[in-house]
């Protein structure tokens, strides 16, 4: 009988030493917070080498409180003792009087593993062991309606760094020659440039009139020179009908400018006064045919004759053709 009471006295000494083998204890770092403040809730944890603890969750156990962060455990050994710091950041945004209560901190002994996940409460091998509650109160900023609304700060005023000015007045330099450089180079680049010139063109028959008009003034005929006049003056007509035309009549035979003349539109007019006007040029030139001056009068008649009727009909505000020269 004496040894059954040993055994369970035992028995009861060792539970209440092994009781003694781990403890937890819960903190904040403030009685009193602001709305809106970050609360630093703290989980110490002391316990012998033997036993391996669960990370606390916290959350079902938060009903007043938003949990705003979890940090990373800590842990550490000291003297065969072990101890693991877990820090959670919580807010409040009303005011109230807190209080978060005893968190279990479940733990096996002489296990290697263990998890967090799964944490089964009926399994004889688990044990847990409770945090001290934890009372706080959140308050309102209290403001004074009867002062004037205030910054949070005064202004500061940023002392004058002339280290800063004068590199920046160096920069404005730097920009300022850069752009100076860059619109001399482009003033003479842009005066070196070729000046184009517009020039009017002028319609083929004015321009076949006033060549005609500068070989009479030359009088060449009166001066003995009847060959270069008959050539000048059958010149200027084929010219002119190249470019009235678009035939090529500076080098065609005369037979040959007559077939075109034949097959092209509004030349019916001057195909007749056109064959005169060019056999009579041919007789001076190839058969050495000295004609009188009324032949020569007559040339420039038929010539000025010829442009005058194949005109063409000016458009309304039909305005002269310009080119860049």
């Amino acid at each position: 009988m004496v040894k059954k009471i040993l055994f369970i006295l035992f028995l009861v000494y060792s539970n209440l030493g092994f009781a003694q083998s781990i403890s937890a204890k819960a903190s904040v770092d403030s009685t009193v917070y602001l709305v809106g403040d970050y609360i630093h809730y703290r989980v110490n944890v002391n316990y012998d080498k033997s036993i391996k603890i669960i990370p606390p969750v916290i959350e079902d156990s938060l009903k007043n409180v938003d949990l705003i962060k979890v940090n990373n455990p800590v842990y550490a050994e000291n003297n065969g003792r072990k101890s693991a710091s877990f820090d959670f950041i919580l807010s409040k945004y009303d005011s109230a009087d807190v209080t978060i209560p005893p968190i279990d901190i479940f733990y096996r002994v002489g296990k290697d593993t263990m998890s967090q996940a799964g944490i089964d409460t009926a399994d004889a091998t688990l044990k847990h062991v409770q945090t001290n509650p934890v009372k706080f109160a959140v308050r309102l900023v209290k403001v004074n309606l009867q002062k004037d609304i205030k910054d949070v700060k005064a202004p500061q005023k940023i002392p004058l760094d002339w280290k800063i000015i004068i590199l920046w007045i160096l920069i404005a330099l730097i920009v300022l020659g850069v752009s100076y450089y860059l619109y001399k180079r482009y003033k003479q680049k842009k005066s070196n440039q070729p000046v184009i010139k517009k020039e009017i063109k002028l319609p083929p028959h004015v321009i076949a009139l006033n060549s005609l008009n500068t070989l009479d003034e030359k009088k060449l005929w009166q001066n003995g020179k009847i060959k270069e006049y008959h050539s000048e003056i059958t010149e200027i007509i084929r010219r002119y009908f190249s470019e009235r035309f678009g035939l090529h009549a500076l080098e065609l035979t005369t037979s040959e400018t007559m077939e075109l003349l034949r097959t092209t539109k509004d030349t019916e007019i001057i195909r007749d006064i056109t064959e005169s006007f060019l056999n009579n040029a041919d007789m001076v030139k190839f058969a050495k045919f000295s004609p009188l001056g009324s032949v020569n009068e007559e040339m420039m008649k038929q010539a000025v004759e010829i442009v005058e009727k194949t005109i063409p009909k000016a458009e309304p505000h039909q305005k002269p053709e310009v080119e860049n020269v």
